[in-house]
Parts: structure tokens; sequence; C-alpha cells
């Protein structure tokens, strides 16, 4: 299924920002300045990539099939699982972005510890988000939902790439995502 494939591709970029999330907060627990900057572009592609473009079509498209269409299992697995979770990574982004600001307005160290609080809370849920999407949630969807609703479901994604291609959406954020990567390849864990 398209829509599926696609979503796990984007799982793996979203992994490679955790795996940046993580060294960046490694080098704070090092003893590194907290890098005000590439906090704020893991913000960004947090928010403009992991949750309006792939949440996005998961939350408009897909979920919405499946708590339409799967019954109470269905509306579960999303409303009470999946939505939530992601409403979760809504507040460890924004808590990131409050001690951010804290940090810059007054360098102390429990405005550090909130920074790598929330970054780290956010990855390590986004971690297991991700986990149970590409081993349970697209794996049920998959096999419960008929044939010609994954076709409208992939119609759809398919649209919905289109105009965030338009958009360069997707050429925006994986390239801050490279830059990222690059600066942070050579630390360790």
């Amino acid at each position: 299924m398209y829509s599926v494939k696609l979503m796990v591709e984007e799982h793996d970029n979203i992994l490679n920002l955790l795996t940046v999330i993580k060294k960046a907060c490694c080098g704070i627990m090092d003893g590194q300045e907290v890098n005000d900057s590439d906090f704020r572009k893991i913000i960004e592609f947090a928010r403009n990539y992991a949750d309006k473009h792939h949440h996005g079509k998961e939350e408009q498209i897909l979920f919405r099939e499946m708590t339409d269409r799967l019954g109470d299992i269905g509306s579960k697995l999303i409303k009470q699982g999946m939505l939530v979770e992601h409403d979760m990574g809504r507040l460890h982004i924004s808590e990131l972005e409050k001690a951010l600001n804290q940090y810059k307005d007054n360098p102390r160290t429990e405005a550090k510890l909130g920074i790598v609080t929330e970054a780290m809370g956010y990855a390590n849920l986004l971690q297991r988000h991700i986990d149970k999407e590409n081993l349970v949630v697209y794996t049920y969807a998959e096999k419960n939902l008929s044939p010609d609703v994954l076709e409208s479901v992939d119609q759809r994604v398919r649209a919905f790439e289109a105009e965030a291609d338009m958009n360069q959406i997707q050429e925006t954020y994986i390239k801050i995502l490279q830059e990222l990567e690059e600066k942070y390849s050579a630390s360790l864990l």
C-alpha cells in the first residue's frame, strides 16, 4: 500500500531526528552549551514535518477511515492511543520551546534541565509511537480496511503529497534534517 510505505519512510526520517535530539541532549549533559539555533530547527522539523505533514496525513485520512470503519477496536486504537500520543508529542515540543525561551532569557541550570527533559520526552515518546504504528496500527489498517477504502486512502495521500510538494515541504524539512544529521554525525551516544 503506497500510503503505508510512504508513512514508514517518513517515520525513518523522524527517527533520524530523534537520534539528533539524543546526541544534542548528550552534548548538553557532557557540558556543551545549548545550541539554541539547532533546537529551534528541531522544533520546526517536529512541528512542520512530523506533525503537520506526517501526522496530518494520518489524522485527516488514514486514522479517520479507521475510526469510521473499524468499530470499537479501530476507534479505541486511534482515539485513545495514537491521537493521545500525537497530542503528548505536541505538548513536549511546546514545553521544549518554553524551556529554550527561558534559557535564552536566563541561562540557568533549571531551564537547561527543562530543555533536556522535554526534548528527550519527545524522543522517547515518538520512538515508542513509531514502533506501534509501524508494527500494529498500519498492519491492522491494511488487514481490516476494504480494498476500495485502502485505494481511496492512497489517492487522498497522493493528493496531500502533491500539494506539499508544490509548497516544497518535503524538500525544506529533509534539508534541515540532513544539516542537523551532518552536524551531529560525529557525536557519540
